[in-house]
């Protein structure tokens, strides 16, 4: 309406100038001017005001038709403040929500819509909720709430001084029903393996083998198919199924039952039989089921079969484990790993090698026997060493002060990553988490890694490992390095003190061959004795200070007694050279006392909880080491704690052995 009257004013300025060319012209011009102004005024008076009844006529009956818009569409829509007090709401959302229930409070219809959920809303949230057995997508925006002219307020949410939240409710029952139904029977592949196949036929006579693999066969293929899956034999001893996602959650609730069905096979065989399960699910398509399932199934017979693997990307579930590993006598293994170990050592020039963080006597021994191997191949070799423990010292002084050695046969985790190239093996022994070893860089930055180790494997591993030789039933990582000793095609002779290390990683780890030993343990300890291993030397360099024994000692009498058989301590480390040392020594003290399943002793130490956990045998302490992030064996184990008191972390412990007990 304003631009006839600037218009009028160019006129006038244009006026004015005519009247300086030609004042006829410019009289002439006048007088249209004069018209023109005379219009605009009227229009602009007069017209205004009628215009604007028909605008705000217009926004009226817009408005009326956005409400009724509102009112008549068939998605429920409602407006409440932030107590939930429904303020408005469409004719969709009472008939489906407030035709039988008078509600004045959206809470009541949707108990899922908490009073903090709608006071700390501050942009558009989402919510799923139910109402009668029926599944609802609720969408609810913040506004705020208007005052009319007339003093009353408006429905709508528009700008003005009262809070108030804007709810859309979608019916998404039947898309949550197939989306379930999707899930439920997407499928998932797995495998199964007879971890003891061979060694439970030789047990029986020759004409009941059959009957035992069809036994086996018929336990397997009956169990899988009261699953709803199919399975498939691809070797003697390797199965393969095929199943539904529901169905997997069965055999989950069912703890994977065959497991244990399978032990009952007895035909006169010796060994009962045991499987390792391996499942993949969740998967983007059936190749990566599959690639999840020989993961798993890998990591099962890792940590000595007997158990049932459920990995679904990065998140692995255990199931069973319970059954110690069952040592095999057959040692083609070992003397096949230990010619693959020749093979690697002849392709590079350079070994390091190296245990895990604060080291004990078996990572030493095990890394002596190592570095020997690669020497006698010709080749450099050094033992990453960050930490020297009391329980190491001895060895670590003979062999530093022993000329016969040279004086960068010990170097620290930085000194081996400069010493790091192209050409060098790294070796991992006593380890198996990359996370625990000395130097973990190590095993990034290598090309050529090779893993020796006696532990269970768990979630975390050593990858692309070029030669990875893991054997849960073994004593310890001496006794495994000292099979291969006598098996690698070299004649490789041990001094004294490499045997004295090595000896004394066997005697350490099975607590005097009383703990995780077999038959290729004493002969291991054998062999190390016909080269030069000095027991009563080994015992004079292991032996506890005053200070450790009084240590030890004060843990055994503070046990606290729970649920009648499991103990539960913890080591003061003051004045102690190696706390998590005379914990482990601790636990191992305390089952001894008559009745108890199993020992926990916390020991605090550089800003962590050790937990050293010990058991014979009628309690799995690996399994439960595993929920703190740590691992070991059946019967030994450990984990370290952060962020948590002795009191928490004891009480942890509590709730693990409940679940067990459970």
């Amino acid at each position: 309406m304003r631009w006839p009257l600037l218009l009028s004013a160019l006129l006038v300025v244009l006026n004015l100038i005519l009247f300086a060319v030609d004042v006829r012209a410019g009289l002439f011009m006048l007088i249209f001017t004069g018209i023109f102004i005379a219009v605009s005024m009227l229009l602009y008076f007069y017209s205004r005001k009628g215009l604007y009844t028909g605008l705000a006529d217009f926004a009226q009956g817009f408005g009326s038709a956005e409400a009724r818009l509102l009112d008549d569409m068939s998605s429920a829509a409602a407006i409440c403040d932030q107590s939930g007090y429904l303020i408005w709401t469409n004719r969709s959302f009472d008939e489906q929500f407030l035709s039988e229930h008078k509600a004045s409070n959206i809470q009541s219809v949707f108990p899922d819509i908490s009073r903090e959920i709608l006071t700390e809303l501050d942009t558009q949230g989402v919510i799923h909720s139910s109402f009668e057995d029926r599944r609802y997508l609720i969408e609810m925006s913040p506004s705020t709430l208007a005052d009319s002219e007339d003093g009353e307020e408006a429905l709508m949410p528009r700008e003005g001084q009262h809070p108030v939240i804007a709810v859309n409710v979608t019916d998404e029952t039947e898309l949550v029903r197939y989306r379930q139904l999707y899930e439920e029977n997407r499928s998932c592949g797995g495998l199964i393996y007879v971890d003891n196949y061979d060694e439970a036929l030789a047990s029986i006579e020759e004409v009941r083998r059959s009957l035992l693999t069809a036994l086996v066969d018929r336990r397997i293929s009956n169990y899988v198919t009261s699953m709803n899956g199919i399975v498939k034999k691809m070797e003697k001893d390797k199965y393969f199924f095929f199943i539904r996602e529901k169905d997997i959650k069965r055999m989950i609730e069912d703890k994977f039952s065959i497991l244990e069905e399978v032990k009952t096979i007895n035909i006169g065989n010796e060994l009962s039989l045991t499987l390792s399960i391996g499942v993949g699910k969740d998967g983007a398509d059936y190749q990566t089921d599959y690639d999840d399932a020989r993961a798993a199934i890998d990591l099962a017979l890792g940590r000595g079969g007997d158990q049932a693997i459920v990995k679904s990307g990065d998140n692995v579930t255990y199931f069973g484990g319970k059954t110690a590993a069952k040592e095999k006598n057959a040692r083609v293994k070992a003397r096949v790993k230990a010619q693959a170990l020749q093979e690697i050592l002849n392709s590079g020039d350079k070994l390091i090698v190296m245990g895990h963080k604060n080291g004990d006597v078996d990572s030493l021994g095990s890394s002596v026997g190592m570095w020997k191997i690669a020497t006698a191949f010709g080749k450099k070799a050094h033992i990453v060493l960050n930490t020297v423990t009391r329980s190491l010292d001895p060895l670590y002084k003979a062999f530093k002060e022993n000329p016969d050695y040279p004086g960068d046969m010990f170097v620290t985790g930085e000194e081996a990553l400069e010493l790091l190239d192209g050409q060098t093996i790294v070796t991992v022994v006593d380890v198996n988490r990359p996370s625990f070893t000395e130097e973990p860089r190590l095993l990034q930055r290598a090309e050529k890694v090779v893993l020796i180790d006696h532990h269970r494997r768990g979630a975390e591993s050593v990858e692309r490992a070029t030669l990875s030789y893991v054997e849960p039933y073994a004593s310890s990582a001496c006794e495994m390095v000292a099979e291969i000793i006598q098996y690698i095609n070299a004649d490789i002779r041990l001094t004294p003190l490499e045997a004295d290390a090595m000896y004394g990683g066997i005697v350490i780890d099975t607590q005097n061959f009383v703990n995780q030993t077999g038959v290729r343990t004493f002969e291991a300890a054998a062999f190390l004795k016909r080269q030069g291993a000095s027991v009563p030397k080994i015992r004079k360099m292991f032996r506890d200070s005053m200070k450790d024994s009084r240590a030890r000692a004060g843990a055994i009498e503070r046990a606290e007694i729970y649920r009648g058989h499991y103990a539960i301590s913890s080591l003061d480390p003051t004045d102690v050279d190696s706390p998590t040392v005379v914990g482990a020594q601790a636990a191992n003290g305390l089952l001894d006392v008559d009745g108890i399943r199993a020992a926990f002793v916390m020991t605090p130490y550089n800003g962590q909880i050790y937990i050293s956990a010990r058991s014979i045998d009628e309690a799995n302490v690996q399994l439960m080491m595993e929920k703190l992030g740590g691992g070991g064996h059946m019967t030994v184990a450990g984990a370290q704690v952060k962020d948590m008191t002795l009191e928490e972390t004891a009480e942890r412990i509590k709730r693990m052995i409940d679940e067990e007990e459970e």
